[in-house]
């Protein structure tokens, strides 16, 4: 086996800093000494996982799990100790010294090296010939025809495959075998190269390392009928494996606390080069576990955009089942037949400030592809009988009933099963709201400067009547019993905990304001349902830019 020098493993741990190790996985929120998430190793809604910077060490106090930086990533890469060193090492830029290598495993390290290395040098070519060559020239043309800037294409490194043996003989000369362009899906058996007269998208791991391609047919005489073609694959290239675009929008995901999942690579560099940022693409594929497990990473709030057929395919739906089955908040924006995010990003951004949730795209589907009223029933009744409550499934009740014309008898058979229609929401739900309520008033009780946000959050705002009693007694309005004097003296417990600063509560007010207008949205005629997702898209900007202001400065 491979052996690392002892010397280089303490060099490794030396240079190892846990927290950006964590939170290139982890959103993290500062807690005075120590940083808050959610846990990477367990499903879970309130944050028990910490990481202390100080002690190089992390902690789930739901889970169990902890350790040092190395342990993390054996956890989360799923690696032996060396694996973990030889990760750390190239995440903070270190060179290993190994000793007493067998030729095993020196030949499988060194193989890896030079095919990661052969795909570096694949795209850097693909870049030159798009850019530089007259063989790219069409392919830039037809970028410029989808009103893709040059910027953005080369920060994705955009490039063109011009076919026959060039790229292929090229790496010959360079010293690079034929086994190994085969291995590295760049190569046919017929020593061509695999891509051809063709616009070419490279595919990168979460960390920006090239592990494939994916190539658009430009050309009408072009022998293979399918507009895109994938590298095969192999050791390195696992499509199911990898989201277009995530290398990028790590940060962005986890700042916003939602992933959007489109469908087309070009939809992605419109939305990119529009100012978007959280978007990803699934490159015309149902999402799978792998590729879930990296988004649930950064944030548990999924928008699925896809046109108004792919939404309604198996293949799309068995995705958004598994996202549901694997705790996500599932959001379905489908788009008019024909059109994509990328033809008015400007549009796509209203759109997902009114996104359908997903119990309520199903009861629509399931409705739509019945024969007659009597099957539609009988398939909605099956799927929203095997659900828990909660407020979407309440929703997804209250289509079912006005699709089907259902009387008042028969609505009942539409609830969770074992349960009546009138049974009030689960707890688990209910406390998420209550938190929310309590934390933005906490915000108020500790900070002064937030009682003119407070006043003009409207008491129909706070669910619960004890809530709303503290809010009119911080804004000077009222008087304390037992009760209010309980909850204001948790109130400034939370603050204090939670270490909630000024900016924090700017945004707990503006997403209880949030809240409130997407209830309207659910309910509101056609004619005001564009005004509503204007006034939520807006609000989500300024908590955005309250987002930016608290990362900047997080006092």
């Amino acid at each position: 086996m491979a052996r690392i020098k002892d010397s280089s493993v303490e060099q490794v741990k030396s240079a190892s800093e846990i927290l950006p190790v964590v939170e290139d996985h982890v959103r993290l929120r500062k807690a005075g000494g120590t940083y808050k998430g959610l846990c990477p190793f367990h499903q879970e809604r309130t944050p028990s996982f910490t990481v202390t910077p100080a002690r190089g060490t992390f902690k789930c106090f739901g889970c169990g799990e902890g350790g040092d930086a190395i342990s993390f990533v054996q956890k989360m890469e799923q690696v032996d100790f060396v694996g973990a060193i030889e990760f750390l090492a190239r995440r903070f830029g270190i060179e290993l010294e190994y000793e007493e290598i067998s030729p095993e495993a020196d030949h499988a390290r060194r193989r890896r090296e030079r095919l990661e290395q052969l795909l570096e040098r694949a795209t850097a070519f693909y870049e030159r010939t798009l850019w530089d060559s007259d063989a790219g020239a069409f392919a830039r043309d037809y970028l410029a025809g989808r009103g893709l800037g040059e910027e953005v294409c080369r920060t994705f490194r955009l490039g063109y495959a011009p076919g026959g043996p060039t790229l292929a003989r090229r790496a010959l000369q360079e010293g690079f075998t034929q086994e190994e362009l085969l291995a590295a899906g760049l190569a046919n058996r017929r020593r061509n190269d695999y891509f051809s007269r063709r616009l070419v998208f490279p595919l990168a791991d979460r960390n920006g390392k090239v592990r494939g391609f994916q190539a658009r047919k430009l050309h009408d005489d072009d022998p293979l009928q399918a507009k895109y073609v994938n590298s095969p694959e192999g050791d390195l290239f696992k499509k199911g494996d990898l989201l277009y675009g995530l290398d990028t929008a790590r940060q962005a995901i986890a700042k916003a606390d939602r992933g959007v999942v489109v469908e087309g690579n070009t939809d992605v560099l419109a939305l990119r080069q529009a100012g978007f940022q959280p978007v990803v693409a699934s490159m015309g594929t149902a999402l799978t576990e792998a590729q879930l497990r990296e988004l649930g990473r950064l944030s548990k709030r999924l928008f699925l955009c896809f046109d108004a057929d792919a939404a309604g395919t198996e293949a799309t739906l068995r995705g958004m089942e598994l996202a549901v089955k694997q705790g996500f908040d599932v959001h379905v924006v489908s788009l008019a037949k024909g059109t994509d995010p990328a033809d008015d990003p400007a549009a796509f951004e209203r759109q997902l400030a009114a996104p359908v949730g997903y119990l309520v795209h199903r009861v629509r589907l399931l409705n739509e592809r019945a024969p007659d009223k009597n099957a539609a029933y009988s398939a909605i009744v099956t799927f929203l009988q095997a659900l828990p409550d909660s407020p979407e499934h309440l929703d997804a009740r209250k289509l079912a009933t006005d699709l089907l014309d259902l009387p008042p008898e028969m609505q009942s058979a539409l609830a969770p099963r074992g349960r009546s229609t009138a049974l009030p929401l689960s707890p688990r739900l209910l406390d998420a709201g209550q938190r929310l309520e309590r934390s933005a008033l906490a915000g108020v009780a500790a900070h002064d400067e937030l009682k003119r946000w407070l006043a003009a959050t409207g008491p129909e705002l706070f669910d619960d009547p004890l809530n709303r009693r503290a809010r009119a007694y911080l804004l000077g309005e009222g008087e304390t019993d037992d009760e209010l004097t309980a909850l204001l003296a948790e109130l400034y417990a939370r603050a204090d905990e939670d270490e909630i600063t000024v900016t924090a509560g700017k945004q707990l007010l503006l997403r209880l304001r949030e809240r409130k207008l997407q209830e309207e949205l659910r309910t509101a005629p056609n004619e005001q349902r564009q005004q509503l997702a204007q006034r939520v898209a807006e609000l989500r900007e300024e908590m955005e830019s309250l987002a930016t202001i608290a990362a900047a400065d997080p006092r």
